[in-house]
Formats: structure tokens, C-alpha cells, sequence
């Protein structure tokens, strides 16, 4: 049907100082057209407003209509935050592949948990995988016109019949042609491939990287990943876990062709995921072979990054309690409740910590994953529940759990005090009777967190915010 009136888009916010706030625009006001042009999404917004004079058209809340002509610096914002932040509904998922994790949730959840996003303007925003399989020319075409940059796809595999299968969309292959689009007009891109046993894996993969290195410079990345097998699976494609040999296999096809790579192109071009290096027992690459650690969101040198950011941080501890700007003669105990995936590694940090620092006591908890099967072994999908079951075990078998429980920071939603499963992080701290400090990612943070007495937390904006207070005093 054709709109009788364009709606626009609702403005939730102007900026202080702001470009908006000197034309008069107001929260609750309305974006219908910039140049003329209505605006479809948050591309297109950014999009029209990028030039030196612009003219806006806004209808105000008493219903009149105000045509704004703005001169400003080419890239200049206009200080405007929108309701929605994409300024159009959210493209789902089309497909049903044998891999997906959502498809492997158990019931009973919040709904956001199952929805399945695959929208382009996301892996540009966010950072976000797309399949592709929902998107027509149209949407290359303007990708390619405004220049959206980088779009991460996830592939899975190049040959078309075997994409058809594992996607479960008869149109999954034919949209492979849309990376040739893409390379042909210097798109850059990052692609991913979910590896499943006796699927993807083996010649297929073989044919997957070749096929792929073709799109190189433009395409500047591809890791491998290993597919994530929850305990709720019953009537789903019967997917088995990579053991050790098998893991070691994938990394030597890897790192056998990241040579090759590099010298032609001056990128290893191809990654394999951490998980892979902790299953094959294998000590993770050096911080070299990550290229800028370009595949991070995949899980591709987080640990690698971690451990140099430690090693890096501890070392200049240790130089501060040589020269007298710290006092080593600190004495706290504390618990550290991690994964099964960075367990060993952290268990590592914690005794060179106490090495360093006598009077520390550390306790490093590996926490099982019940709710969702032991077969997950990353600390972002550690639930409260399971936090609180089997740290509830150890206080009554007579284990000390100190004075402070430290988690990651990722064990929360983003912008919440909530667990996955929503528990919350004050039915922790009432359950175990422990406070509980998030610490966010980086060695220095872990480092910080673990031996600073002045370290605490705060509420903000429904956030947790850490504040080193003695250094705050200083700066």
C-alpha cells in the first residue's frame, strides 16, 4: 500500500551544543526529509546529511512544519539521536542452519534471546555476521553506493550445494555471488566459517579457502570457527564436537596456508578461533599472525591479546614495587570464577599474582556449564544459577571463597546487572553472601581489580562502572 504521509522518524534526543540544538530541533520532534528525500534507515540519514549545505525538513510536535537550510563542515553531525537507532525494523534470519545456537536455547527464556538477526546495516553498525540469504541487489547496490565498509559475512562454505544444506535456503548458494559484487567494487569484508564435523571440514574446507583467498586484499580476513553444541539439540542435525587430533588437523591446514598469504598480500588472511588451540593443546600464535587482531568478536587472539596485555601489565607492577610506588604487603583473599575455555590461563595469572604479591590469596573457579551442556566452555554463557549452585558446593565442603567474588564482565548482559538467565547480580551477593565485581576485559583491568583494596563498584545508568579511587584522586 502507498503511504498517504510520510511518518518520519521520531527524535528521542538533541545533543548539548549540537548543530540541532542551535536550529531549534527538539526531542520529540520529527526527521521527514533531508534534501528532499525521505529516509529509509539510518544509512540513508548519514548518507544525506554528509555535505556542506543541507536542508532539513522537521515537523514539529505542534504540527507545524519547519524546512531548515543548514550550512556546516562536510562531515559535521547534526547532534540527533533517534528512537530507533537503526530507524527501521530489524531484518531476521531466513535460514534454519544446522549449526545455529539459537535454535539450541532451551524454552522458557526472554524473548530477544530467540530472535535471529541477519540485517547488512548491522554488520556495518555492529560489527554483525549476515548470511546474505536475505538481501537482493538492491541492497548491494547501495552498499556499494555509499561505500558501507567493512561487511562481515558469514559463509560457512563456497561450495553452492553444500550452503543450500547447511543454511537450509535453496537461495544460499546463488548468494555467494554477491562477494564478487562486492570485491569488484573494493568492498572490504571479513567472512567467517562455523565448522561442523564430517560437514565443511576436510577437502571442503580446502576449497572454501581457496575460493576465498581470490577476493583478497578486499576481503581482509576469515576465521574458523568451531560449532557450539548445547545439550538441547533433540531433533536437530546430529553434530559431533572436534576432539584433539582433529583440532590440530584444522590448525596445521591454517597456519599452512597463513605463509602463503602473507607473502603475497601482507595478511595471514586466514585464522583459526582460540577454541582451537586450547582443544589441540597447542600454544596460541604470537600477537604477529593476528594481523591487528582483525577477527577479535570471533574469538580469534582474545586470549593471545590477554596474555600480552597481562605479561605487559604485571611487568610494570613489578617495576613500580622496585622503585617504591607500591607496596607489595597487601593482604586480601578473593575468588575468581571463570570457564572451562580461559580456565588454565587464568589459574596461570593468578599464581604469578600471588608470586609477586605473598599476602593475596586467589581462588580460581572453574564454573561447569550445566544449563546449557559442559560442551560450552566460554565465560559468556555462564549462567547465575550455575555460579551460585556450585560456588554454594565448594562453601560447604569447607573451601574459603575470600572476601570478593570477581567474574569477567561479559558473564552480564551489556548495560545490565543480570545474568543470562536473569539472575541478578544482588541474588548472587545475597545467595553467597560475596560482593561481586565485574572486571572488564584487558590484563591490566584483571590485574588492577585483583589487587586494589580501593576497588569498587558503582551503580550508573543501570551499569556497573569500576573506579580505581585512590588513582581518581590522583589524576
Amino acid at each position: 500500500m502507498k503511504k498517504d504521509k510520510n511518518q518520519g522518524h521520531l527524535i528521542k534526543e538533541v545533543y548539548p551544543g549540537s548543530i540541532a540544538e542551535e536550529m531549534e530541533i527538539e526531542a520529540g520532534d520529527t526527521l521527514l526529509t533531508v534534501n528532499g528525500e525521505e529516509i529509509e534507515d539510518v544509512f540513508d540519514y548519514r548518507y544525506l546529511i554528509k555535505d556542506e549545505f543541507i536542508e532539513v525538513l522537521i515537523r514539529k510536535q505542534n504540527g507545524e512544519e519547519w524546512l531548515l537550510e543548514i550550512d556546516k563542515e562536510y562531515d559535521d553531525d547534526l547532534g540527533i539521536e533517534f528512537d530507533n537507532s537503526l530507524m527501521s525494523c530489524y531484518r531476521s534470519c531466513r535460514n534454519k542452519c544446522i549449526f545455529c545456537f539459537i535454535d539450541q536455547m532451551p524454552p522458557g527464556m526472554r524473548e530477544t534471546l530467540y530472535f535471529k538477526d541477519d540485517d547488512s546495516r548491522l554488520s556495518y553498525l555492529q560489527g554483525n555476521y549476515i548470511t546474505l540469504t536475505n538481501m537482493q541487489q538492491k541492497d548491494v547496490d547501495r552498499i556499494i553506493r555509499m561505500h558501507l565498509a567493512p561487511i562481515n559475512i558469514s559463509i560457512q562454505t563456497t561450495n553452492p550445494e553444500l550452503r543450500s544444506r547447511m543454511l537450509h535456503n535453496r537461495f544460499a548458494g546463488d548468494k555467494l555471488k554477491f562477494l564478487e559484487a562486492l570485491y569488484e567494487n573494493h568492498i572490504e569484508m571479513n567472512g567467517q566459517i562455523v565448522l561442523c564435523k564430517n560437514v565443511n571440514d576436510g577437502s571442503e574446507l580446502e576449497r572454501s579457502i581457496d575460493d576465498l583467498s581470490k577476493f583478497l586484499p578486499f576481503m581482509r580476513s576469515v576465521s574458523i570457527v568451531p560449532a557450539g553444541i548445547t545439550k538441547y539439540r533433540d531433533g536437530l542435525y546430529p553434530l559431533e564436537l572436534f576432539n584433539k587430533q582433529e583440532a590440530e588437523a584444522v590448525i596445521g591446514l591454517i597456519e599452512g596456508r597463513q605463509k602463503e598469504f602473507y607473502e603475497k598480500y601482507g595478511l595471514h588472511f586466514i585464522h583459526a578461533s582460540d577454541e582451537w588451540y586450547i582443544t589441540a593443546e597447542r600454544d596460541f600464535p604470537e600477537e604477529e599472525r593476528y594481523d591487528g587482531y582483525i577477527q577479535l568478536e570471533n574469538g580469534v587472539g582474545m586470549m593471545r591479546m590477554f596474555i600480552e596485555e597481562f605479561n605487559e601489565a604485571l611487568e610494570q607492577v613489578e617495576r613500580d614495587i622496585k622503585d617504591k610506588k607500591r607496596d607489595k604487603n597487601i593482604s586480601r583473599s578473593l575468588t575468581l570464577a571463570t570457564a572451562k575455555l580461559a580456565y588454565p590461563t587464568i589459574k596461570g595469572f593468578a599464581s604469578r599474582i600471588m608470586e609477586v604479591f605473598p599476602g593475596i590469596k586467589i581462588n580460581v573457579c572453574c564454573i561447569r556449564n550445566e544449563f546449557f551442556g559442559e560442551t560450552i566452555t566460554v565465560s559468556g554463557l555462564i549462567t547465575g544459577q550455575d555460579l551460585i549452585k556450585q560456588l554454594q558446593e565448594r562453601k560447604e565442603d569447607g573451601e574459603n571463597l575470600g572476601e570478593t567474588l570477581q567474574i569477567p564482565s561479559n558473564m552480564l548482559r551489556t548495560g545490565e546487572q543480570m545474568f543470562l538467565d536473569n539472575v541478578t547480580v544482588s541474588d548472587v551477593e545475597e545467595a553467597l553472601g560475596l560482593k561481586v565485581v565485574a572486571i572488564e576485559p584487558g590484563g591490566k583491568e584483571f590485574i588492577d581489580a585483583v589487587i586494589m583494596q580501593d576497588y569498587r563498584m558503582e551503580r550508573n545508568n543501570e551499569n556497573f562502572v569500576y573506579i580505581q579511587a585512590y588513582q581518581q584522586e590522583e589524576e
